[in-house]
């Protein structure tokens, strides 16, 4: 319910700001994310996962109909400059998935992840999409509390799915958001 009253603009924020508890000031747009944007795309991605994608596999995927991105950029970036954030999805036959999202760790907590996402649900809702599935690392309570927010709820549970050098494995909980 969350998710459909901020994805048709209920909730009293602009198109793609951020809600004012964030700590400073998104100066970021949303915009598409490309086939151009893969090497970029891949080194962000190294910064938050032990087993990253390489530019390949973001190649292998951006290169399909089904899938999409928004990336997190300053306007006044260079060409080459890391994007703050990004998401990558996949919608298939009114079902879609959160392929991976990311955030560079020097600006979480500021609004980026929440814009990222609420940018791919108003293209899912655009796009007719019914449902929405994610995975997330059962220790990552920052993206927990965010899919949350959404309103998001967990539908299944894969034990020791996530690998974690000198630590325990832990569980990737699967999770579900109706937008139908």
């Amino acid at each position: 319910e969350a998710a459909n009253r901020l994805c048709a603009g209920k909730a009293g924020y602009s198109s793609m700001s951020a809600p004012s508890f964030f700590r400073r000031a998104a100066d970021f747009e949303i915009v598409s994310l490309g086939p151009s944007d893969c090497a970029e795309a891949s080194i962000l991605h190294g910064l938050s996962f032990s087993r990253p994608w390489s530019d390949g596999e973001f190649q292998a995927l951006m290169v399909q109909e089904t899938v999409f991105g928004f990336a997190a950029r300053r306007p006044a970036a260079g060409k080459g400059s890391l994007p703050g954030g990004f998401v990558l999805a996949r919608l298939v036959a009114g079902e879609a998935e959160i392929l991976t999202i990311t955030v560079q760790p020097k600006y979480r907590e500021n609004g980026i992840g929440w814009r990222l996402m609420l940018a791919a649900l108003r293209h899912l809702r655009a796009e007719g999409a019914q449902t929405l599935f994610l995975e997330a690392d059962e220790e990552n309570r920052a993206a927990l509390a965010l899919y949350k927010k959404f309103g998001f709820a967990q539908v299944a549970r894969r034990a020791a799915y996530y690998k974690h050098e000198g630590t325990a494995n832990s569980a990737a909980l699967v999770m579900r958001l109706d937008l139908g």
